[in-house]
């Protein structure tokens, strides 16, 4: 296989790969890498969980969200999760859950998204950063599974944490 980088960016790098298929035809992939990232679901109590009001340039909406971060280089996750719920939301929490990971967008991206569930919270001061239009919100936890339903809640990584731990908190 060979892979011609096209783009790097702050975040991202941009591949075109060039590679044999089984019937040895030749093919042209593209694939976004992402060194990863983190996705928390703060829970207040067993009916309260924060999300976040987030506006998103690429799309130039404002989405409910879960917060979220991109995992710096060799940062432990856990680690990188404390970081982004605490900047993003200000609390912190006493308990941690991870419920493994999932992809964004296998088809094009690597971008490995690692869900956590924080509990216990303390809060404390929100700090952003400097790019970041957030505004956190305390939700139901019925009525935010109803906003996933109704296409309120639209970001896939907040539908699938939402989702995930509305069912386990019922076992």
């Amino acid at each position: 296989m060979a892979v011609e980088t096209v783009h790097v960016g702050r975040r991202i790098r941009v591949e075109v790969n060039t590679l044999s298929t089984a019937d040895g035809r030749i093919i042209r992939r593209d694939a976004i890498r992402h060194p990863g990232a983190v996705v928390i679901l703060p829970v207040l109590d067993a009916e309260r969980v924060v999300l976040l009001r987030n506006f998103r340039f690429v799309i130039g909406e404002t989405l409910w969200e879960v917060p979220a971060g991109t995992v710096e280089p060799n940062e432990p996750l856990e680690a990188c999760a404390r970081r982004e719920l605490l900047e993003e939301t200000g609390y912190s929490a006493a308990k941690w859950r991870s419920l493994d990971f999932i992809y964004a967008s296998p088809g094009v991206l690597d971008e490995k998204l690692h869900l956590f569930v924080a509990e216990e919270l303390t809060p404390g001061e929100a700090k952003p950063e400097p790019d970041e239009q957030l505004e956190p919100v305390i939700v139901r936890l019925d009525d935010a599974i109803r906003m996933c339903l109704d296409g309120t809640i639209r970001d896939a990584k907040t539908i699938t944490s939402l989702l995930l731990w509305e069912r386990m908190s019922r076992e």
